[in-house]
């Protein structure tokens, strides 16, 4: 058996891939199109909890845009997953609960996705953040 140290660089790595695959794709499906036809956006979203085109586009946009980027940095990599997990949420349950899984097969497996990395963090590939303190389980070494 394998010494688990000889496992980290490869963990890193496919954390590394998962964050980077998952958000580019993410970012590349739903939210640079948000973004780049805004206005025939908010005609066309679901407005599923009475609050508005608008507030109902921005934490999408934030969720698929703003969180990716962070994630794919490496930069709060928890923190961001959670709206996207919440947006995500709201859409296979709340706005298509109708879809059956083949129909919502790329929603839930971005919620595999990114819930994996609310659970992971983002692993040792990532931007570090200046004065960013290392937090380990145990006595600091």
């Amino acid at each position: 058996m394998k010494n688990s140290k000889s496992l980290l660089p490869r963990i890193d790595a496919g954390l590394f891939f998962l964050r980077l695959t998952g958000s580019l794709l993410l970012l590349y499906v739903h939210g640079l199109p948000k973004v780049l036809n805004f206005s025939e956006e908010l005609t066309k979203i679901e407005d599923p909890f009475g609050f508005g085109p608008w507030m109902s586009l921005l934490p999408a946009i934030l969720a698929e845009v703003v969180c990716p980027v962070f994630i794919i940095l490496g930069i709060g990599t928890r923190l961001a997953c959670l709206p996207i997990i919440g947006v995500l949420l709201v859409a296979m349950l709340v706005v298509h609960p109708q879809w059956s899984i083949a129909e919502g097969q790329f929603g839930w497996l971005l919620l595999i996705i990114f819930t994996t990395l609310a659970l992971t963090g983002a692993g040792k590939w990532r931007v570090s953040v200046y004065g960013e303190q290392e937090l380990r389980h145990g006595a600091s070494q």
